[in-house]
């Protein structure tokens, strides 16, 4: 029974956590599409990664934090931070801008 209460609380962590990922990255996602670049990572601007870092570094914070939990409940990586992951960095010239991206992945998130 303890090991069973035990990952229970574990799988109520990871929900708790999954929730508040989601709230912090539609935040950025809104501050983003409203404009604001570094959130991606795609500019070389140092000034824009670096306002954008703390919001960068709590999601993979939070998304470490998660995939913890689920190797240890024994489920998949967390979907949702691997995509983030994935969409940061340079890209080509005529990939879309920061903001239409932040915009797309609200549309998707709805």
């Amino acid at each position: 029974m303890a090991k069973a209460d035990r990952l229970e609380r574990l799988d109520v962590r990871r929900a708790e956590l999954e929730a508040e990922y989601l709230t912090t990255l539609v935040a950025a996602l809104e501050r983003a599409a409203a404009g604001s670049w570094g959130l991606f990572g795609h500019t070389p601007d140092r000034a824009a990664r670096a306002k954008w870092a703390p919001d960068v570094t709590g999601l993979c914070d939070l998304g470490r934090d998660i995939d913890e939990l689920r190797e240890t409940l024994g489920l998949e990586p967390f979907a949702l931070h691997q995509e983030f992951e994935a969409a940061r960095g340079p890209v080509a010239a005529d990939a879309p801008g920061e903001p239409k991206q932040a915009a797309a992945w609200l549309k998707r998130l709805g």
